[in-house]
């Protein structure tokens, strides 16, 4: 017998098709463990389902965690505590403890979350790779991980391939299987870069624009992001070709410039529309944006309501 909370729940509500336990199989009612052991990394998904403090956890190897469902507190580095929910990845160096508080975890409401332990010859080989084949990068100097952006929002990239990866490592059973999860684990640690360079630029593009060609075109999208914006012109401001700038922005920062355009416009209109004193055509022009459906089904895709809905549920 399944517990109530999965009445009216859809294929949706389970994350690369990860159930929930079930009750009789729960052997603790925080932090349950299930583990999948592959060749070059271990799969750990862990379940929680009443409210928990200072639950401490350690890692051999360096370690991917990533929310799927409820919230943790996540304590690292000794630093303050910060809230850790859905959409987001955390990034843990080899035996660093890390400290959870679960201030919201019942029977109804449970906690779920993946930790993906990678070890340390897969990380080097998949980084000097790289480096190898694609040596020429604009926002750090090679490819490899920073541990001092530690605490990432998902792109779009990155979920697919942590989706695809919970998918190998809990459904498949061919005798492929460790091949296929090298080769998607290279792909992991590819975006997980990717998503760690847009997180530095963000943080440092005005810092670095003087200097630093992605960087300068970051900031013109930012500074002019209402106006309209080509592909031609981004690369003059690069002062690259189009074909050299459209490859070099989509592999340093694991989106296209009119990915990163769009993006951009539709956290604006986010914003606009928080405020609640707009219409949503208002805000559709405000942003950037020429095409009200246009807008719309963009809006809705990127954040899984319309405008309006996410208007009146904001204010």
């Amino acid at each position: 017998m399944k517990f109530d909370y999965f009445k009216g729940m859809t294929q949706n509500d389970f994350i690369a098709g990860v159930p929930w336990r079930n009750s009789r199989d729960l052997k603790t009612l925080v932090e349950n463990r299930t583990t999948y052991t592959l060749e070059n990394c271990e799969l750990n998904i862990f379940e929680t389902h009443q409210q928990a403090a200072d639950v401490n956890l350690v890692f051999g190897d360096l370690v991917l965690t990533t929310m799927l469902k409820g919230k943790k507190v996540m304590h690292l580095f000794d630093k303050p505590g910060f809230d850790y929910l859905p959409g987001e990845s955390v990034i843990v160096p080899p035996n660093e403890v890390m400290k959870i508080d679960f201030p919201e975890a019942q029977l109804d409401n449970p906690t779920q979350c993946i930790a993906l332990s990678i070890s340390k010859e897969m990380i080097e080989a998949t980084f000097n790779l790289l480096n190898e084949k694609f040596p020429v990068k604009m926002i750090s100097k090679d490819w490899s991980l920073d541990l001092s952006y530690y605490h990432l929002i998902n792109t779009q990239d990155l979920s697919e391939i942590i989706s695809r990866f919970i998918r190998i490592g809990v459904k498949d059973s061919s005798k492929e299987k460790d091949l296929i999860a090298t080769l998607a684990l290279k792909e992991l640690l590819i975006r997980l870069s990717q998503t760690q360079a847009r997180e530095m630029m963000e943080k440092t593009y005005k810092k670095l624009a003087a200097g630093n060609r992605m960087a300068h075109v970051v900031e013109f999208i930012k500074k002019n992001v209402r106006e309209i914006i080509s592909l031609d012109k981004l690369a003059n401001e690069a002062c690259m070709s189009k074909a050299h700038f459209l490859r070099t922005f989509k592999q340093d920062m694991g989106l296209t410039p009119m990915e990163y355009v769009l993006h951009e416009r539709l956290k604006l209109a986010k914003q606009y529309l928080q405020l609640g004193q707009f219409q949503i055509q208002e805000v559709c022009y405000l942003s950037g944006f020429r095409n009200i459906t246009y807008f719309i089904r963009a809006f809705k895709q990127e954040f899984g309501l319309t405008p309006k809905v996410f208007q009146t549920q904001s204010c």
